[in-house]
């Protein structure tokens, strides 16, 4: 297996990019069947009915599309969090159906609760933080005792060419253009992406699940991974071992299409 680089640095805010992530969120605001497909994949082991007469924390919401899908399982209350209003306006409207929905202006760094939900969980964010581990010691304070918490990583694994090849043009030049910019240079990167999914680019699982996907779904995909300005890619090991440090136990890693990592671990009781 390949080093990986090490860490970024955060070149100017400690939050990661939630102004520019807004502007993503507000430009792509559908919910679509694909989204359950992939929050299903993202929250493995989890099962519908595990959701059911829970009070989980979605910490990290966006546009309220990961919070969608267990509140329709049947989940007995939720918060859900984010720190950009466009995302916030999003999401608002996304789970307007369901008034067991308290949506804060609030960071992941600053959550108050202690010992309070069932389920923690937090999709495609704590990757993009400048402390991860401050991130994960306010996830734990949040569950309950004996409470899941649970989190999406990037992986290094099968990742090589992002890494070494994406993830420094990402760095040193799309997360610094101007969001529009980047936002009409997603057009040509779908498009190679898109030619190279007809014929089949890899037999990886996460491939044949986005080979169906629409343009404009890509996009989206392709633009999140442009715009952001931290990005890291997390070994098996990396991503245990950050749950590690928070002080969880049960730690399990499950490899989400061979790409990805969704880590969960448990409060200890005491």
């Amino acid at each position: 297996m390949s080093r990986m680089p090490p860490p970024e640095k955060d070149p100017g805010t400690a939050g990661g990019s939630p102004e520019r992530f807004g502007f993503s969120w507000d430009n792509y605001a559908e919910l679509l069947p694909e989204h359950e497909e992939q929050f299903r994949l993202w929250t493995a082991p989890l099962q519908p009915e595990d959701w059911r007469g829970k009070r989980f924390l979605d910490a990290g919401c966006g546009m309220g599309r990961n919070t969608y899908w267990p509140l329709s399982y049947g989940a007995a209350a939720c918060v859900s969090i984010d720190v950009d209003e466009r995302t916030l306006a999003r999401a608002r409207q996304t789970l307007a159906l369901f008034p067991q929905t308290e949506i804060r202006h609030l960071s992941i760094y600053d959550i108050p609760d202690t010992d309070a939900f069932d389920i923690v969980f937090s999709i495609g964010v704590v990757h993009h933080l400048a402390d991860p581990d401050a991130a994960l010691a306010r996830l734990k304070q949040a569950a309950r005792p004996g409470g899941l918490v649970l989190v999406w990583l990037y992986g290094a694994e099968n990742n090589g060419w992002v890494i070494w090849l994406f993830n420094p043009c990402r760095r040193l030049l799309f997360s610094r253009l101007p969001l529009g910019v980047v936002h009409f240079l997603s057009i040509p990167l779908t498009a190679i992406l898109w030619l190279a999914l007809r014929p089949g680019i890899s037999r990886k699982p996460y491939f044949r699940l986005i080979r169906g996907f629409s343009f404009r779904h890509l996009r989206a995909i392709v633009f999140d991974h442009m715009i952001p300005r931290i990005a890291r890619y997390y070994t098996k090991s990396e991503a245990i071992a950050l749950f590690a440090r928070a002080g969880l136990t049960d730690i399990e890693a499950r490899w989400t299409n061979k790409m990805s990592w969704t880590v969960t671990g448990r409060k200890p009781l005491a």
